[in-house]
């Protein structure tokens, strides 16, 4: 025997192999054939065969009768291979399911790329209808654009009916609309004589003596087996009973089950014209020496080829690509000649003359109305014609089963059911190739469940559920809305599986039933002649399939994860009717919710008892490396059930935490929190369940626990929508319910319930934040996904570190908090110790977080938060050092405060050096150091108002202030444009005239070290200047101006005490008028002022009344300083006027200028006696009095400065 096939296309010797290991030969070229004018195209590439290297026939010699068996007939030979009788026509006839067996093994092939999937001798019977009387049945199922034909014998069927039951709702309908009168017809002796000479003709021809041999009597036994015997071994096996296919499916191709095996000798991909057919064939094909492939047949010489022969025997030569026919004829089973014909000639036969254009057409016709009619994908569609009629019908017999009191007795239904879903399980493995086929895939998996009994068949709906869930990627970000989506391509293989049939024109030929008798309405579609499938394009397809199951566009991610769950909810509620120990469990009621533990925060033990907690956590992580598994539903581990309930829990645990994760974003912190609560809920369960936790799993796990750790903080930090929260929190729906249920089966489900409640306490939130992000880093560091995740990683230190910022806040807040309002006290309380301890360790842990990946900037701001919990610490003593010396007796600076401001500085010092330069992160450089400056200068002011005398000496006091002081304006930065700019220009303003004040201090107190002084006066000049130039830069200052003005003046008349000569003391006097006359800027500020409250207060009179403002105590500062500003300046002008007057007595001649100035002096005072005497003068004409003397002396000034000195 041999196999068909181009040149070099021969199939391997030896034994069979799978049909998914077999090596699909090369794709010979496609051959044409002429054939009198009508041209054919056909190629046909072997997929899959069993058969042995082609052996050469005998040509058996003239007058060998082949009534005589021979001698090896029946037995088993190394020439027939494995395949043994099945290749020479002794098998059992075609299983009803045989497509379906060549569909499982070539899937790749099912629902895309071939039209039809079928036996050769189904193909045949189809393209031979216009010719032949014979009755036609077969079963037809669509699977995407695939159509499977097989052949329903009508007989069979109904004797098998008669024994068992089964399809006697068929039978009913048979028997009242086509054959009133059915009978099981059997077939006559001569069918079983014939087919006997020809399985001895064939034993024959392999025996290779050409000589007859009897058999042997011992032998005899053997002999052709009875027609009943026959029909007895094809009933048993083809017709399994309903429900007898297996309910799953097995990943191992060899457990295929009886009745669903490809019993082909070979599978070929046969393409016709434009149809892709994958044919089973069991021809023999014999060669060697002149012929290396040729069919053998034997004919009756005294019956001549007719045209239904003349086309099986082309067909079969097609199909197989062989190109020769042997004939060997034969006169009442004696040999009488052979006839070599070549395989284009067979169309052209005396007695048998067809036209391969014709069959071309019938073929393209019948594909075409069945295309166009078997749309139900999962139906059972029933092509039949009987016997002797013109007319061809086409029922669905789905639709009628339905209609019965048992939908399932459909034998076909599991076959279909399992062929759908291996086609979907097929693109699935390929689905991230092309996304466009997501809605073929959930086509056939939709049309898969709603074939299957869910009581019986639950691992396929499990499976079939879980892979729905999967065709959302729920780790990918949301493409629905992009037109250039491929999940919105409405691509050819999305079709709906409730379409309606479009109705042909007239002249495409009709399918309605109009005109069809009224028996006929229970028919799909209807060819009412045969003879209309020869015309070309008769039947040419315009059925539209519509887009209408393209993958589903969800609008957000919500929704396309509540996709995900209901799917999950299907396949373990599968999963769960399939465990049989549910009668040891506790009833659960689907429809009553399962409450949400809500504790207070007097009941939840508060943060100590998350230690405990936590440590259980970590133990159970290590048992879970360990390997351990504990259920209590009783499911074996490495069971389906125990397999695919792992795989639906971790795809529900996925879909809560996307949900979580788009609630955060949304700041719906409650529903985010329920939402992981229930993801952690999940993969608890699956931890219970888990016999070898995966990596990829523990890392979902870490990425949970982060976000639970957000939620919390998120909720700690939003506190003032508690109530809100915790209405989110508590809703549930009826499908998490019941997801919640099927997790109770097997755990508790409280292994996190630590990180997931709603507390009331803020310290509580905080504290479970950080216990998340830990335990999310000890996961990835005993599991050492450290290094596989190091982007991960950075982020859960991250917000580990920025957790301990914020409990080190906390409790720094409390502390300080306590320290404002405790009673007068001596000593530090201990609550408030323990405060900063825990404080400062929550800071100490962060900056080790910060530190660890390199975070300086982060690291900065907590060395600044601890730089801020050190300055607490010192104001906290400095409050026990003013008790400790009484309200009246003001307390001095301690060594405690000076200690703790030193830390303090310490820590703003590594913040900057952690910074390294201002180019890091401009913005945290800055506040750095406007805290460092703040801290010198409070520190510097302490020390400077209470003086710790009774420890160090007034010069070294004075020294460290200012050494501090200047340090404070080393950090103060003036001169860069921020929002900070005018702070730093007060800081400034303000340190230089306290350094001023305190050099004009030590002058007036200091007596002796004239080098000293002299080294005073000059400091405290340069800084009261400076002090007077950084306020006056300053609009919101003005009586600090005035102040420092003012004390400038005093300076000066200080200095003229000391002056002997009347000229140093005029040119004092002079000096310390010009700084009054500088006064102008800060009394228009004032004034302007004064005049903006006036109009606040009049528009304020009518609603309410005025309370003690700072306003108001602003305006007792101005009337203050303008009470000290009014007798300066008239004591100036006062002494100003004696001296020139004095002078002006003891010179005879006097200058012109002295003239003018004195005049000018003394109509100032004049002027300013007489304002200063009325009583009833208001604020601000006080201040207008003296912006106008100022005026008159800047004028005078100005005039005395332009006469030119005399000659």
């Amino acid at each position: 025997m041999a196999e068909p096939g181009e040149a070099g296309a021969e199939a391997a010797p030896g034994p069979s192999a799978l049909p998914g290991e077999a090596a699909e030969e090369p794709a010979p070229q496609g051959s044409v054939l002429l054939l009198g004018g009508n041209e054919v195209k056909s190629r046909a590439v072997v997929k899959y065969s069993s058969a042995p290297p082609r052996a050469a026939f005998a040509r058996l010699e003239e007058k060998t009768d082949l009534k005589l068996p021979p001698a090896n007939w029946l037995r088993e030979s190394a020439k027939l291979g494995p395949a043994g009788t099945t290749i020479l026509g002794n098998s059992k006839r075609s299983k009803p399911f045989s497509s379906f067996g060549m569909a499982y093994d070539f899937i790749d092939s099912v629902g895309n790329d071939v039209d039809v999937v079928s036996d050769s001798e189904n193909i045949k019977k189809l393209l031979k209808i216009p010719y032949s009387k014979s009755h036609v049945s077969m079963a037809v199922h669509r699977i995407g654009r695939t159509l499977l034909l097989d052949e329903l014998d009508i007989q069979e069927l109904f004797m098998r009916s008669s024994q068992t039951g089964d399809w006697t709702w068929l039978k009913e309908f048979y028997q009242r609309l086509i054959d009133q009168k059915w009978q099981r017809k059997k077939k006559s002796k001569e069918h079983w004589y014939q087919k006997a000479i020809l399985s001895k003709f064939l034993y024959y021809s392999i025996n290779g003596d050409g000589a007859a041999q009897p058999v042997p009597s011992a032998a005899e036994p053997r002999g052709p087996p009875s027609p009943d015997q026959t029909h007895d071994d094809a009933e048993g096996a083809s017709w399994p009973a309903p429900f007898e296919m297996p309910t799953s499916v097995s990943d191992d191709p060899s457990t295929s089950n009886q009745g669903l095996k490809n019993d082909f000798v070979r599978n070929i991909l046969w393409t016709f014209e434009d149809i892709h057919m994958l044919v089973g064939s069991n021809m023999p094909i014999f060669g060697g020496g002149r012929y290396p492939a040729v069919s053998l047949r034997l004919r009756d010489n005294n019956k001549p080829i007719n045209v239904l022969t003349g086309i099986d025997y082309w067909l079969d030569n097609l199909i197989c690509n062989v190109p020769e026919l042997v004939m060997c004829f034969h006169v009442n089973g004696i040999v009488q000649k052979y006839e070599m014909i070549k395989t284009e000639e067979i169309p052209n036969l005396e007695n048998s003359n067809f036209s391969t254009k014709v069959i071309k057409d019938i073929a393209q016709n019948i594909l075409s109305f069945l295309k166009s009619n078997c749309t139900k994908e999962g139906h059972t569609y029933w092509l039949f014609k009987a016997s002797g009629s013109d007319i061809v019908k086409l029922y669905d017999l789905t639709t009628l089963c339905e209609e019965t009191e048992d939908k399932y007795q459909n034998p076909f239904t599991v076959p279909v059911a399992i062929l759908l879903y291996k086609v979907a399980c097929n693109m699935m493995v390929k689905k991230n190739q092309n996304k466009k086929h997501y809605g073929t895939i959930r086509t056939l998996l939709l049309n898969c469940l709603k074939l299957l009994d869910k009581g019986r068949h639950p691992q396929i709906i499990a499976s079939a559920n879980y892979m729905l869930s999967e065709l959302f990627q729920l780790d990918e970000p949301k493409k629905e809305e992009s037109s250039e989506s491929p999940l919105n391509e409405n691509s050819d293989e999305s079709y709906s599986e409730e379409e309606e049939e479009m109705p042909d024109s007239d002249e495409n030929g009709s399918y309605s039933m109009s005109s069809d008798p009224p028996d006929d309405k229970k028919a799909v579609a209807v060819i009412k002649s045969v003879g209309e499938l020869s015309v070309p394009e008769k039947y040419k397809s315009i059925h539209q399939i519509r887009p209408s199951c393209a993958f589903p566009v969800c609008h957000d991610t919500e929704e396309r994860c509540r996709l995900v769950l209901s799917y999950v909810l299907e396949g373990l509620k599968s999963v769960d009717s399939s465990i049989k120990k549910e009668s040891d469990l506790p009833a659960a009621d689907p429809n009553t919710p399962i409450p949400l533990k809500y504790e207070d925060e007097s009941a939840s033990g508060g943060p100590e008892c998350l230690e405990k907690q936590m440590a259980l956590f970590l133990d159970k992580m290590g048992s879970l490396q360990e390997g351990h598994c504990s259920t209590q539903s009783g499911m074996t581990p490495g069971s389906w059930q125990h397999k695919m309930k792992l795989q639906l829990i971790l795809k529900s645990s996925k879909a809560y935490y996307v949900l979580s994760d788009a609630a955060m974003s949304l700041r719906k912190y409650g529903r985010a929190l329920r939402y992981i609560k229930l993801a952690l809920q999940s993969h608890d369960t699956y931890c219970c369940l888990c016999t070898n936790m995966l990596s990829e799993v523990l890392l979902f796990l870490s990425q949970y626990l982060t976000l639970c750790g957000d939620i919390q903080l998120m909720l700690a930090q939003n506190a003032n929508n508690r109530a809100a929260y915790l209405e989110e929190f508590n809703y549930q729906t009826k499908e998490d319910q019941e997801i919640l249920h099927s997790l109770h089966r097997e755990s508790n489900c409280q292994g996190f319930a630590w990180a997931t409640d709603l507390s009331t306490d803020l310290e509580c939130q905080l504290s479970v934040s950080c216990k998340c992000y830990e335990a999310a880093n000890e996961i990835l560091l005993f599991s050492d996904l450290k290094s596989q995740n190091p982007e991960h990683y950075v982020q859960v230190l991250k917000r580990m570190g920025n957790i301990r910022n914020e409990i080190g806040v906390f409790y720094m807040n409390q502390a300080a908090a306590i320290q404002s309002e405790r009673a007068v006290s001596k000593t530090v309380s201990a609550a408030e110790q323990q405060l900063w301890k825990k404080s400062f360790s929550c800071f100490e842990k962060g900056i080790l977080n910060f530190e660890s990946i390199n975070d300086a900037t982060n690291a900065a701001l907590l060395l600044c938060n601890t730089g801020r919990l050190m300055r607490i610490c010192s104001q906290a003593h400095g409050a026990i050092a003013t008790a400790a010396g009484g309200e009246d007796a003001r307390r001095e600076f301690s060594p405690e405060e000076a200690l703790y401001y030193n830390k303090a500085i310490d820590y703003y010092l590594k913040a900057l050096q952690s910074l390294g330069t201002r180019d890091v992160h401009p913005a945290v450089w800055d506040s750095v150091n406007w805290e460092l400056s703040t801290t010198y200068f409070t520190m510097a002011t302490l020390q400077q108002d209470y003086a710790p005398l009774s420890r160090k000496a007034q010069e070294q006091v004075e020294k460290e202030v200012s050494e501090a002081m200047m340090k404070s304006l080393k950090y103060c930065d003036v001169d860069t444009a921020s929002a900070r700019q005018p702070l730093c220009q007060y800081r400034a303003a303000t340190i230089h005239h306290r350094l001023a004040s305190m050099y004009h201090s030590c002058l007036r107190n200091q007596v002796g070290d004239e080098y000293l002084r002299k080294q005073h006066r000059v400091l405290a000049d340069l800084h009261y200047s400076k002090a007077a130039k950084h306020f006056q830069l300053l609009k919101d200052a003005p009586c600090e101006l005035l102040r420092v003005q003012l004390e400038r003046v005093a300076f000066a008349e200080f200095q003229m005490a000391s002056q002997n000569s009347n000229a140093g003391k005029l040119k004092t006097l002079s000096g310390a008028l010009d700084i009054m006359m500088k006064t102008e800027r800060a009394f228009q500020l004032i004034r302007t002022e004064l005049l903006e409250e006036g109009d606040q207060s009049k528009s304020d009179e009518s609603s309410t009344v005025p309370e003690p403002s700072a306003a108001n105590l602003h305006r007792e500062e101005i009337i203050k300083l303008l009470g000290i500003f009014e007798s300066r300046l008239a004591f100036v002008l006062l002494h100003s006027i004696k001296l020139l007057s004095s002078a002006k007595k003891k010179m005879s001649s006097h200058s012109e200028d002295e003239e003018g100035l004195l005049k000018t002096n003394k109509q100032v005072y004049s002027h300013l006696l007489r304002a200063t005497a009325n009583q009833h003068a208001t604020l601000l004409e006080r201040i207008d009095v003296v912006l106008y003397l100022m005026g008159q002396l800047s004028a005078g000034k100005e005039a005395s400065e332009a006469t030119p000195p005399p000659p």
